[in-house]
């Protein structure tokens, strides 16, 4: 049985995200959780965030499911859409500063 969860438009870039997410890639529910924990980045409390609402919706579709059992199948970072503003720069010029935002998904199963 498999569950997911996304999480949309977070204010991070696809790319460091991503460093985040392969870390824990394959891994084991509990296991996934622990790693994210002791991880400084910014990302990785997103991930938390999705990872565990990913349980929690396994949970609802199968209440007799044991946590334990449940592995990220697949985890994956897409690009969301990037705001752009202008920042002034010297000479009446304008600098563009792109704030990119990501996608996360994440699918748990317990099947192998």
């Amino acid at each position: 049985m498999e569950s997911s969860a996304k999480s949309k438009l977070n204010r991070i870039s696809a790319s460091k995200m991503r460093l985040v997410a392969n870390e824990v890639k394959g891994f084991s529910l509990p296991e996934a959780v622990d790693i994210l924990k002791n991880m400084p980045q910014k990302g990785a409390k997103i991930v938390l965030k999705t990872l565990y609402s990913a349980g929690a919706n396994a949970k609802y579709k199968n209440p007799d499911i044991i946590e334990d059992a449940l592995y990220i199948k697949k985890i994956a970072v897409d690009e969301g859409p990037t705001m752009k503003r202008f920042q002034a720069r010297a000479r009446g010029r304008a600098g563009r500063i792109r704030k990119r935002t990501s996608h996360l998904t994440i699918i748990l199963s317990d099947e192998n």
